[in-house]
């Protein structure tokens, strides 16, 4: 049922995409000329048959790109991503066509509101058609009947982040291994028993997360469900390794799994980034300029000793160097290896009212300038913990990949101070291997908004951008 299901939806995706976008040239067109009283130099057929084209455009591209698959794992917001950039090509190839078929009076300013109606109603229309799945879901309709083939560590991991986003609309109905486990779901019988079981059940789709020690039942696992015909995804036993957005290479047609696929690796990023980080701490060194006076002057007069507070940190490349901060603590010797805790007797009562508003951290904007670190990324830690975390914590060493951070998705989310380090790094590799300039923006906006209160932040499950 779900396969037609699908379908249907498939097609009533492209339907509703290719009259959207047809509407919003005919309401550009009234915005154009109706609205702002333009002078009509070609005649409403023109765009509605311009319109047509641009409808039919559309739905290859986006059909190329692979929009009109199954979206029930893809995230809403990288779909929205998709859509305007690809809806940016269409408008771009639009206004080409004009030009190279001599329709040189075509309004230019109509085909820039059609590039912003047009996403709008596919944007809203997608968002729309999520929030109704949603609904139908959570009343048990339109669900993804999945057999999970293993137990243990992972098929534990799975169950866990099915279950936390009942959006995905999977059924599991029940599991296979070689013994029965504390999987909360039915026990089908072991491995070799597979076959039996798809013929009983006939599952949509089959989820494979052997432990390392039955590994050697892949094959069969894998011949079994391709002679019945169904669907199967695999979580591989070494996936704690792999990143959340893992790349996949080929050498001369043997795939290769790219464990660590860091978008800043890409020199264009990272130029955008590392302009942007040049721009805005100048903008904000600038701005803060008064008020880090203030604080400079309080600093000196609660308390003695010097102004800044440098402390060595480790970067990117493991490179070590001195983070400046406003000293908010009274001199003390375990500055070096001390964790930092919500209550500490060792702040002065100027340094707890700097530290409330982050005001202490402004020097920070300094250390961006001079490229010791990010406006955003994960924040950077001691020697001493990183000599620690690094034997105690897997893939904790991958956060030195990039520019440590003023502000970072973890910190925005509760964790700094005294908190779990293995969520904060959870949080920390998620940025690191998703990053783009939009989620940079996300960020500072949350920090925006809970910068004057981050003490009273408390810890929340793992959102993911």
């Amino acid at each position: 049922m779900i396969r037609e299901n699908q379908k249907l939806l498939n097609q009533l995706n492209m339907l509703t995409d290719g009259a959207a976008t047809f509407a919003a040239m005919l309401l550009s067109y009234w915005l154009r000329f109706d609205v702002l009283s333009g002078d009509r130099t070609l005649s409403f057929g023109h765009y509605v048959w311009l319109g047509a084209g641009a409808a039919l455009l559309m739905l290859i591209v986006f059909a190329v790109a692979g929009l009109y698959g199954s979206f029930r794992i893809r995230r809403f917001h990288v779909e929205a991503g998709r859509v305007a950039a690809l809806n940016m090509l269409v408008a771009l190839v639009v206004m080409a066509s004009v030009y190279l078929l001599h329709f040189s009076d075509t309004s230019r300013l109509t085909i820039v509101f059609f590039y912003v109606v047009s996403t709008m109603l596919l944007i809203g229309k997608r968002a729309c058609l999520r929030l109704l799945l949603r609904h139908y879901r959570a009343m048990g309709y339109n669900q993804k009947r999945v057999l999970l083939v293993g137990a243990g560590e992972n098929a534990e991991a799975y169950m866990e982040k099915v279950a936390a986003d009942r959006n995905f609309g999977f059924d599991v109905i029940g599991y296979i291994a070689n013994s029965e486990s504390g999987i909360k779901l039915p026990y089908l019988g072991g491995y070799s028993q597979l076959e039996d079981a798809l013929q009983r059940t006939k599952p949509d789709e089959v989820v494979a997360a052997l432990p390392a020690e039955d590994g050697n039942w892949m094959a069969q696992i894998i011949q079994t469900c391709e002679k019945d015909g169904t669907k199967l995804s695999v979580v591989p036993f070494y996936i704690k390794y792999i990143s959340s957005n893992p790349q996949i290479d080929s050498a001369n047609g043997l795939a290769l799994i790219n464990l660590r696929r860091i978008p800043l690796d890409n020199l264009g990023n990272a130029f955008m980034k590392r302009a942007t980080d040049i721009l805005a701490s100048l903008l904000l060194i600038i701005l803060t300029s008064p008020l880090m006076l203030i604080a400079a002057i309080g600093v000196k007069l609660s308390s003695p000793g010097p102004i800044i507070f440098k402390q060595e940190r480790v970067g990117k490349g493991k490179k070590t160097f001195y983070m400046y901060k406003f000293r908010s603590m009274k001199t003390n010797s375990s500055e070096n290896t001390g964790w930092s805790k919500n209550e500490d007797d060792r702040k002065t009562w100027f340094g707890s009212l700097i530290r409330k508003c982050s005001i202490d951290e402004l020097p920070q904007f300094f250390n961006v300038l001079k490229g010791d670190m990010s406006l955003i990324g994960p924040r950077p830690e001691l020697p001493f913990f990183v000599d620690r975390f690094k034997e105690e914590i897997p893939r904790y060493m991958v956060k030195h990949q990039v520019r440590p951070g003023i502000t970072g998705w973890a910190q925005v989310n509760g964790l700094r101070g005294d908190t779990s380090i293995k969520k904060r790094i959870e949080y920390d590799l998620y940025y690191i291997e998703n990053w783009t300039l939009a989620f940079d923006l996300r960020i500072l906006f949350m920090t925006a908004f809970c910068m004057f209160n981050k003490e009273k932040i408390q810890r929340r499950p793992v959102k993911r951008h």
